[in-house]
């Protein structure tokens, strides 16, 4: 019989991100790794509740974004290989904390040791440079020619990471892949793979767009794309 491993501490320690169900937090045993854990103030059952029938009648795992973002990326990782992560976050699996189970995710960095800024906030801060215009279009390369199968393509789930210099080296996808349809994407012909690749880079041209269009106008919309704190290699945070 071993001993139990004990939990990871988060709780007394400030997360560096936040999203709509999930909090974000620097491991604090590898700090090129993030934990993403459940929201205290949102629990499953309060996201179940919100949904109307039939949804709400599912079991709590459906539910859960740590569970269907691990299974998502282990099936991405089956098909797709090394080549997925030159645009994709690695997923390390489940670490027990003292805030439940979390999800151990590649903390993308820049040159500089700073956590890497979404591209949201990049493009509300800096508009539309060269620089990330090179690094949008090797980006769209990219997602056209492996095809992966995401959600919309937000924004504040993309981030863009920087060399010494300032400049970008690439744009990583954090969050929102998988797709919603019964069928596997893989298992489609190849033409429905293509449009359904171009329909999702479409709707991110749009959103670039539509955000740009906003510059200038009042507050940065929304919460979700702005770091809750700059953690640094040697932040005491």
């Amino acid at each position: 019989m071993t001993d139990a491993v004990a939990p990871v501490l988060l709780a007394d320690t400030a997360p560096f991100a936040q999203g709509g169900n999930r909090l974000c937090y620097v491991d604090p045993a590898d700090r090129e790794r993030c934990i993403k854990v459940r929201r205290p103030d949102f629990t499953l059952e309060d996201r179940r509740r919100k949904k109307g029938f039939p949804k709400n009648l599912l079991p709590l795992a459906h539910f859960d974004d740590n569970l269907e973002e691990h299974g998502v990326m282990m099936a991405l990782h089956r098909t797709y290989g090394e080549p997925l992560y030159q645009h994709v976050s690695r997923c390390f699996g489940f670490v027990e904390t003292d805030m439940g189970r979390g999800l151990a995710s590649e903390l993308i960095r820049d040159a500089s040791g700073a956590v890497s800024e979404t591209l949201k906030k990049l493009l509300w801060d800096e508009g539309i440079t060269d620089d990330s215009r090179a690094a949008i279009e090797r980006f769209v390369n990219f997602w056209l020619t492996l095809r992966v199968p995401s959600r919309d393509l937000l924004l504040h789930n993309i981030v863009a990471q920087r060399d010494p210099a300032g400049h970008i080296v690439r744009l990583v996808v954090i969050d929102g892949l998988g797709s919603q349809s019964l069928i596997p994407t893989s298992w489609m012909p190849s033409a429905l793979q293509v449009r359904k690749a171009e329909k999702k880079i479409a709707n991110f041209h749009q959103r670039i767009e539509l955000l740009l269009s906003q510059r200038g106008q009042g507050e940065f919309p929304g919460y979700h794309g702005i770091l809750l704190h700059h953690d640094q290699p040697d932040s005491k945070s």
